[in-house]
């Protein structure tokens, strides 16, 4: 069996039988997981190791685990800073900050590839100009360049302990205030002027070997009337053909306020599909799973498989041996002295 183009969640701390039905569903290719889904690191360990052992090639295992606010593990797990943490750190002393964001991003990754997980969606590549309500204290910087660099370091930081990195929100979700969970946002720059601030990190970080990237669903009306997640000008002409990346492309989440504009929940699913996305996300909403499950039909990419298989994660330390590791010790050390 392959993995399939749906990325679903499950409701609690472990798998129900009719959610064990849906993971075994060929449409199905990934689980996110929340909060709701953690209680400790042996509960989350166990959890994984069920999802993992559901099917061959095994289901991917995601979480949003970005630091500060959005940080879906917390209990027995380092308390990551938030990104913009490092930013203000980069204006003292860049070198120092850039250190720091690749320790992050290894300690993030070695923490959660210890319980199971393959990946989590971060970095944010947003701009950070206290314009989006959504994006905030989550942006590292609002100079491009900066936040490009800071990326790569946490990129490379999670890379060395068997982590891919997902960056988000293409074409750039920081210059908008409208949250897209609740509302569509609507971006009138143009194109020209999106190149030299919010696409720079992204054009910067395909060029590192960024695995995998999330658009927005924001609407830029100067460049396509479609939301960018479910826009094949977006994601074919100017991501895949005009930055060269070849790497996964994950829809956000189908059920927020900000798809809504496409239609009812089947016809988002493939829509995204259709404009470029090797995996959809549908989140918090189990009858909008259902019903993508129920009609969204056959569906088969050979490329996309291609993809999809070199984000599971690779070996790592079991949580026990982690926190004997001196690597670990001394990571989680320097950040504490640096982000109380």
């Amino acid at each position: 069996m392959s993995l399939g183009p749906l990325m679903i969640d499950l409701e609690g701390y472990t798998i129900s039988d009719a959610e064990r039905k849906l993971l075994q569903h060929p449409l199905v290719g990934g689980v996110i997981l929340f909060s709701r889904n953690y209680q400790s690191v042996s509960q989350i360990n166990d959890l994984t190791t069920k999802i993992h052992s559901l099917r061959q090639p095994q289901l991917l295992i995601a979480v949003d685990h970005e630091g500060g606010r959005v940080q879906r593990f917390r209990e027995e797990f380092f308390h990551l800073p938030a990104c913009t943490k490092l930013g203000e750190i980069y204006d003292r002393n860049n070198k120092q900050a850039i250190d720091l964001s690749e320790q992050i991003g290894w300690l993030l990754a070695a923490e959660l590839r210890a319980v199971g997980v393959d990946f989590s969606f971060s970095p944010v590549l947003d701009l950070g100009r206290n314009i989006s309500t959504v994006i905030g204290d989550r942006a590292l910087h609002n100079n491009p360049e900066v936040i490009s660099e800071l990326a790569h370091a946490m990129m490379i930081g999670m890379r060395k302990a068997g982590m891919v990195a997902v960056g988000k929100h293409f074409p750039g979700h920081g210059s908008i205030a409208a949250d897209s969970h609740y509302a569509v946002p609507v971006d009138e720059r143009r194109l020209v002027d999106m190149e030299f601030e919010d696409l720079v990190p992204f054009e910067r970080m395909i060029n590192y070997g960024l695995a995998a990237i999330m658009p927005a669903h924001v609407i830029y009306p100067q460049v396509d009337t479609q939301p960018a997640g479910f826009s094949s000008r977006w994601l074919q002409d100017i991501l895949r053909k005009k930055y060269g990346f070849q790497g996964v492309i994950f829809s956000d989440d189908i059920c927020m306020a900000g798809a809504a504009v496409i239609g009812e929940p089947v016809v988002r699913a493939k829509r995204a599909l259709e404009a470029g996305c090797d995996m959809v996300l549908i989140c918090n909403d189990r009858d909008a799973t259902i019903q993508v499950i129920d009609n969204l039909g056959k569906y088969h990419s050979p490329t996309s498989q291609m993809r999809l298989i070199q984000l599971h994660g690779k070996s790592a330390l079991n949580w026990q041996d982690l926190h004997v590791d001196q690597k670990w010790q001394q990571i989680q050390q320097n950040l504490a002295q640096c982000f109380v």
